[in-house]
């Protein structure tokens, strides 16, 4: 990593307060799936590089969490996109992560890797159809209005705003950690 690891002791009041948010927050509880930490107690992935610009890193760290745990996403569309996401931008970090998170939620290891391959099939229209929107998103391409009255007649208004907000999320994370060379942990 580019930036300096940054262990508990070395923070100042702010990068301590966006430390234990992320420590001692939602991510904490529940089953590990991957370690928020290193021995050291540096964190690990995207949350090493909020701790540098903390008053950045804490409202980043908040809405990962809302779209984490408090979307009306279904689980395996967040693990869907999420992964799509670090598949097509390159975030070796957040593939790593979100292919455990997405096992635990339900996906399989065929549907995993057909998203790799931009082969895969939703398990039913709202999977399917939060794929293809967010294909196009990362394209870059403007949805037209049928394709739009499609979307919102299978998810609805509310789950196409998390949805985008989710892509634009996990894509400004894949961008820093590319930028300061953020991969998966050794350990």
């Amino acid at each position: 990593m580019r930036l300096r690891k940054l262990v508990p002791s070395e923070l100042d009041e702010d990068q301590r307060e966006v430390y234990e948010a992320i420590a001692g927050g939602d991510r904490s509880r529940g089953p590990q799936l991957f370690p928020l930490a290193q021995a050291d107690g540096s964190l690990n992935g995207p949350y090493g590089v909020m701790l540098h610009a903390p008053r950045v890193g804490g409202p980043l760290q908040e809405l990962g969490a809302a779209l984490r745990f408090r979307t009306s996403l279904s689980d395996r569309i967040r693990e869907i996109v999420i992964l799509l996401v670090a598949d097509r931008l390159g975030s070796e970090f957040q593939w790593w992560a979100h292919e455990r998170i997405a096992l635990a939620t339900g996906l399989a290891r065929q549907e995993i890797d057909a998203i790799r391959t931009d082969e895969f099939v939703g398990a039913d229209e709202a999977e399917s159809t939060a794929y293809a929107l967010a294909t196009d998103l990362l394209r870059g391409e403007t949805l037209g209005d049928e394709d739009y009255a499609r979307a919102v007649a299978v998810l609805g208004e509310q789950q196409l705003v998390e949805l985008s907000v989710l892509v634009g999320y996990y894509r400004m994370l894949a961008q820093t950690m590319a930028l300061f060379d953020v991969g998966v942990p050794e350990d």
